[in-house]
């Protein structure tokens, strides 16, 4: 009786183990067959589908891009039912990969996934992507720079072809032409303009996030640029390394609105000192910045932005694929919809969203490249190409916290 108990459980186990490793080959197969396919076939599968796509929800221009007319193309051109699930925070994606991952789901909600930095490394890290599919999409490769840093990395994690950009923010800064004739190009001009002008400049205090991108913009012209920083914190290089970083801030400091005794607690404050006329220069990391504020009446209509010759930070905002989505051939194509010319150029307009394109104009024809010429991005805005040619690259996320201790302990307490 007991042999053929055990004869019994052995047989069960067994069938089992059959089943888990052929739903593991099944799902294997699947992944191969979809990055062996071709185009057409991908397409054609996809067809009839739905997309779930997760992204956050805070933005209205960005929501109505995508309700409005993101949604009606994809299902016009490719008959896929486009849905946008808005999130608050991108970790709530990635926690909940990571339990659907923790619990074997092997068939989850997400069809694609929006976003960038410490949440791509975090998901990354724990294999909870697709894998590489970039190489896939014919508009990456008709469109993209594929050897352009802010590309290949983001915020210092090498993408390896896990995420597909889909646009871009720079850092600017935002001056009035009628009291600063000739802005400065390098962090050693600011230097001495803000000596020539004591008083009429100053920047948030980090957390703030412009405030943090104002010293991370310092530090990399203040300390052998990006190559300098390794994607591995190392605090006691990056304690040495930052030391001309603080002596140039703390240099500055009398010489700031208030004497640097207090600083801007947001950005908004910022933009409010300048608006006043209390301050001549203010930032943004977003390049449009300057010409909403002009429309909105907030900022005198000489206001005009400017980058620096070494160039400002830049970063890419990504879109990227579930090790467990559902319908992955519908989110390749919807994806690839999302970076063509049609829908990079649409949603570069101020009226509709306002952001940055991951086209590289190199890759464009002297029609295309005028077409994006064309594209109003309001007054004071730096054009297009101007902003491409003076893009720098974030250093890792794994960077900032400690930076923004290091100001609180060496520039805001000196």
């Amino acid at each position: 009786m007991f042999k053929k108990l055990a004869l019994g459980i052995m047989i069960v186990i067994l069938s089992l183990s059959l089943i888990s490793c052929g739903a593991n080959k099944n799902k294997d197969e699947n992944n191969t067959d979809l990055k062996e396919s071709s185009w057409e076939s991908i397409l054609s599968g996809s067809r009839g589908k739905k997309v779930n796509i997760y992204m956050w929800g805070g933005s209205e221009s960005t929501n109505k891009y995508m309700d409005l007319w993101v949604k009606p193309q994809i299902k016009d051109k490719f008959d896929i039912d486009l849905n946008r699930v808005p999130i608050n925070d991108a970790k709530d994606m990635t926690n909940k990969l990571m339990t659907e991952k923790d619990v074997n789901k092997n068939s989850g909600t997400m069809d694609i996934c929006w976003l960038n930095g410490e949440n791509f490394k975090m998901v990354k890290d724990n294999s909870l992507l697709l894998g590489s599919f970039v190489d896939k999409l014919p508009n990456y490769n008709k469109y993209v720079d594929k050897n352009a840093k802010d590309i290949t990395t983001d915020f210092g994690e090498d993408t390896e072809g896990l995420e597909a950009p889909f646009g871009k923010a720079q850092f600017v800064f935002i001056y009035d032409t009628e009291k600063v004739k000739n802005p400065p190009k390098s962090m050693e001009e600011f230097k001495l303009w803000v000596k020539e002008n004591p008083g009429k400049f100053t920047y948030p205090a980090p957390p703030d996030f412009t405030g943090s991108a104002f010293v991370r913009q310092t530090l990399l012209e203040t300390s052998g640029g990006y190559e300098a920083f390794s994607p591995k914190l190392n605090e006691e290089k990056f304690s040495k390394d930052s030391e001309s970083l603080w002596n140039y801030l703390n240099e500055i400091k009398p010489y700031l609105w208030r004497e640097g005794n207090t600083y801007p607690e947001s950005s908004s404050k910022l933009d409010q000192l300048y608006s006043n006329g209390e301050i001549w220069i203010t930032m943004s990391y977003n390049p449009i910045h300057a010409a909403n504020k002009i429309k909105e009446g907030a900022f005198p209509k000489s206001t005009r932005s400017f980058v620096l010759d070494k160039g400002t930070l830049s970063n890419t905002h990504y879109l990227t694929i579930p090790f467990n989505a559902p319908n992955k051939d519908a989110a390749m194509v919807v994806i690839d919809f999302m970076i063509s010319k049609e829908a990079q150029f649409k949603k570069m307009s101020p009226d509709i969203w306002g952001d940055g394109t991951i086209i590289s104009s190199d890759k464009l024809s002297t029609e295309e490249k005028k077409e994006l010429n064309d594209i109003d991005r309001g007054e004071g805005t730096l054009s297009s190409e101007e902003l491409e040619k003076h893009r720098v690259s974030e250093i890792s996320s794994s960077y900032i916290d400690i930076i923004e201790r290091y100001w609180m302990e060496n520039v805001a307490k000196n």
